[in-house]
């Protein structure tokens, strides 16, 4: 299987022009051939980078409501217009695709870093909510469910994704070992400081291929409408890196974190290595005492109403 991430830069804040860019990006990946590519976290549309950097805990100030409509409003509805143009490359090009997104709850006020998995034939087949979004997250997203921890078949190989921070939690990895999983997708905002111990640690104990994807976020790609924008940023015309990264499972890198530049990051995976690896050890398998240790994992979709009519 050819695999890669697509290291590029969103278009902060505007739905429509990101997922054009993410159409661009699936397109120029099935010319190089590519059956897997994952995009960084809340790609489409846009991570919300200012809550940490311009004090995003005080109350009712209006910079902060400001910015958090400004966000709102761009993120997107699963069965909306940007990302049915994604899933429609993906029929298009057979390029099967994990992409970050920004997702509206049904109620409309609430926002969810949303891990989107497209298959070729199938469209959707999982939307995972991010479970607890990590530290000044909180501030903009909304808590997850287990709804989304779920594995695909890509051709030969059994692939599963997680967002971020989510890839440090040990139960949340399990979730996805006992799944079956050779390649496991992680998604990033963007930064090899990210990525660079992680990715390895995941390859190693998951004995499973890992490729983290990470996006690039520069001044220049927020609006100057964004009232916020030069406040976060600073000195500094670029915040996140991208770091994207791909691991062996025994831990060796195939490429390393890459920093700084828009490209596809490839690499040519084969699942019989998957298999050697596991030969001396298996962490959801012949190395788990299930008699001793029960994990349940609830995977209910947790909505705020049920309707019965």
């Amino acid at each position: 299987m050819r695999i890669a991430a697509a290291q590029t830069t969103p278009c902060w804040g505007d739905p429509a022009s990101t997922a054009d860019k993410a159409v661009a990006w699936i397109e120029k990946a099935a010319g190089e051939n590519v059956d897997l590519l994952a995009f960084g976290e809340t790609f489409l549309s846009g991570y919300p980078f200012w809550v940490g950097q311009t004090d995003g805990a005080q109350w009712n100030d209006p910079d902060q409501k400001e910015a958090y409509a400004v966000y709102l409003g761009a993120a997107v509805e699963l069965d909306g217009p940007e990302v049915t143009a994604v899933v429609g490359a993906v029929a298009d090009t057979g390029v099967f695709t994990y992409i970050g997104v920004t997702e509206r709850s049904r109620s409309r006020g609430t926002v969810y870093a949303t891990l989107v998995a497209i298959d070729p034939a199938q469209g959707i087949v999982s939307a995972h909510r991010k479970l607890m979004p990590t530290f000044d997250e909180r501030m903009v997203w909304g808590t997850g469910d287990g709804n989304g921890l779920r594995a695909h078949r890509v051709g030969d190989m059994v692939v599963g994704g997680l967002n971020c921070w989510e890839n440090w939690i040990p139960t949340v990895r399990h979730t996805m070992y006992a799944q079956g999983i050779d390649l496991h997708v992680a998604a990033w905002p963007g930064g090899v400081g990210l990525t660079k111990d992680i990715t390895r640690f995941i390859a190693m104990e998951g004995r499973c291929f890992v490729l983290s994807a990470g996006s690039l976020l520069t001044r220049e790609s927020v609006p100057e409408s964004f009232r916020l924008r030069d406040a976060a940023f600073g000195d500094d015309d670029a915040m996140y890196d991208g770091g994207s990264a791909i691991a062996a499972p025994d831990g060796s890198w195939i490429v390393e974190p890459v920093s700084g530049t828009e490209q596809l990051v490839i690499a040519d995976i084969d699942p019989t290595r998957v298999r050697g690896e596991r030969q001396n050890f298996d962490p959801a398998g012949h190395y788990f005492r299930a008699d001793v240790i029960e994990v349940t994992v609830n995977r209910t979709r947790l909505d705020p109403v049920t309707f019965t009519d």
